[in-house]
């Protein structure tokens, strides 16, 4: 197993991460005991890159890592803490609004960093771009939270690649976190490739599609009591029944190749770019342990062109946020 760059001058990492909104109930329930199972798991397979955010539970997430740190002082010596900032609760309705201010971020870093108990995050990301603010001014903020010893590398979620090239010019970003699978491969029109060009990670959020890419994907009513996976389209029918049908070839496939569905979704991920970081989430020690499989699986060009053939872009019906979920991502394509 090759280790990979957190950006261009970071540190060597485990090819998969973890994604820490799992630690809330954003896809259904758990526990802090489940969590740090989790991590335990995590941390015996060599996996070092965690990441969550200020928003993920409230602060639950963060709070969780914090407590698993406090009862494991020695993990933080090997774990790469990432967490994120930058998106607020609408006060007068549903929704959010995005804050990019140096005040608010200041603020919120430093009320991530209590919850944590670590004196400095590894990766620090602007969650959603503000546009009232310039990238640049953004970019300075960040920067100086460096010079501040509160931060170790600077990224940005859900940004597009023109965007990407501003920030980099004013201080360089260690990676660009955004939503790439088989079943989201917008990716591939610029943002992979200018990563790639810059040194910049592109670290994959919802690398299995939510669970459209497992063995076990989230039945129609479970995905209607989760707030999120409600409204949007790829969850909701007749687009659901469709995607099913659609990843049940892959499901077979999978198992032809004596992977699990997942363990395939993260192989393939990891086959695009030495770049790309998947992160998934789970709530699992089970789920955790098929995600894995991906990482010690390294795909034929062959066994690549089934997957291509099985799974084609464009493939999933439905777009993969509704439309107020696509309030603060960039389009670029």
């Amino acid at each position: 197993m090759k280790l990979r760059k957190l950006g261009l001058n970071g540190p060597a990492v485990h090819p998969l991460g973890i994604g820490a909104m799992s630690f809330t109930d954003f896809y259904g329930p758990t526990t802090e005991a489940e969590s740090f199972a989790v991590l335990d798991a995590a941390m015996a397979a060599g996996v070092t890159l965690i990441d969550t955010a200020n928003v993920y539970g409230q602060g639950r997430s963060e709070k969780v890592i914090g407590q698993y740190l406090k009862a494991n002082p020695s993990a933080r010596q090997s774990l790469k803490i990432c967490t994120k900032a930058g998106i607020k609760r609408r006060p007068d309705g549903p929704g959010n609004v995005f804050d990019n201010s140096a005040s608010h971020l200041q603020q919120e870093l430093d009320q991530s960093l209590a919850r944590l108990g670590i004196e400095a995050v590894d990766l620090y990301y602007i969650h959603r771009r503000d546009q009232s603010i310039p990238i640049e001014e953004v970019t300075e903020t960040l920067a100086g939270f460096v010079r501040a010893g509160k931060v170790k590398a600077i990224g940005f979620s859900e940004i597009a690649p023109s965007s990407l090239r501003r920030a980099h010019a004013v201080h360089p970003v260690a990676a660009v976190q955004s939503e790439y699978s088989l079943s989201t491969r917008a990716p591939e029109l610029g943002l992979i490739q200018t990563c790639a060009e810059l040194g910049v990670s592109l670290v994959a959020f919802s690398p299995v599609g939510r669970s459209l890419l497992t063995d076990t994907p989230l039945t129609y009513e479970a995905a209607q009591q989760l707030p999120f996976l409600v409204n949007n389209p790829r969850f909701m029918q007749p687009n659901y029944s469709a995607n099913i049908k659609a990843t049940d070839a892959c499901r077979q496939l999978a198992g032809d190749l004596g992977l699990s569905t997942a363990g395939l979704a993260i192989a393939w991920l990891l086959a695009m770019s030495e770049h790309v970081i998947p992160i998934p989430g789970t709530r699992s020690v089970a789920h955790f342990e098929q995600l894995l499989q991906g990482v010690k699986r390294e795909l034929t060009p062959a066994e690549l062109n089934q997957i291509n053939q099985t799974l084609p872009v464009g493939w999933a019906h439905g777009d993969r946020y509704s439309n107020q979920q696509w309030e603060g991502p960039e389009r670029y394509c």
